[in-house]
């Protein structure tokens, strides 16, 4: 037999192809499910903490919720451990005078027209610390008829080996958010204070 003839026969012989296929494409297939794995779990935990946190807002316009926060905390914690027990979660409440408050700068009369609050300037004490804020908002549940924008943040480590080979970090951190408006259980008819920019 010539070398030809060796190297045709060697050429025709299909022992081993699959395991050599089965290597090469063996990878990129298990990266391919565990990074569907990966995103389905990270969605259907945002889920269950978008649920989870409006059932608390709900709960905290009532009267009286003001005092349970930390137990409408801890259901949104429970109900997130259930699926990924190793997360951390860090809980923010603040109360707004209204909707259209919320993110936006407490008022000031901008005297030098440079923009910012400044040189004796006056603005309005929305939050009543005395101080002008670049946010109108006061930390906590507030009070009747407010606006209260509750934040939560969830880092949890993967639970899937994907994050290495993707060049992602090995914890995901997800934030979810709601606003709603306190019943009007009591009556806050407090005017906001005026005060001078520094």
């Amino acid at each position: 037999m010539s070398r030809r003839d060796l190297f045709q026969a060697w050429a025709r012989d299909q022992r081993g192809v699959a395991a050599v296929e089965f290597a090469l494409v063996a990878p990129v297939m298990l990266l391919t499910i565990f990074g569907l794995f990966d995103l389905g779990y990270n969605v259907y935990t945002a889920e269950q903490l978008e649920g989870s946190i409006q059932k608390a807002a709900r709960d905290s316009t009532i009267e009286g919720a003001a005092g349970r926060a930390s137990q409408l905390d801890e259901r949104v914690r429970e109900a997130v451990h259930a699926i990924a027990p190793a997360a951390e979660l860090t809980f923010e409440r603040t109360a707004y005078a209204s909707f259209s408050d919320i993110g936006a700068p407490e008022d000031f009369t901008d005297v030098n027209g440079d923009g910012t609050c400044n040189a004796g300037e006056p603005f309005e004490d929305a939050n009543g610390n005395g101080t002008w804020d670049a946010s109108q908002g006061t930390r906590g549940q507030g009070s009747a008829r407010d606006a209260v924008l509750y934040e939560v943040e969830v880092t949890y480590p993967r639970p899937f080996p994907v994050a290495a080979f993707l060049g992602m970090s090995d914890t995901f951190t997800m934030r979810a958010r709601t606003v709603l408006r306190n019943q009007p259980y009591e009556t806050n008819d407090a005017p906001p204070s005026i005060g001078n920019c520094p």
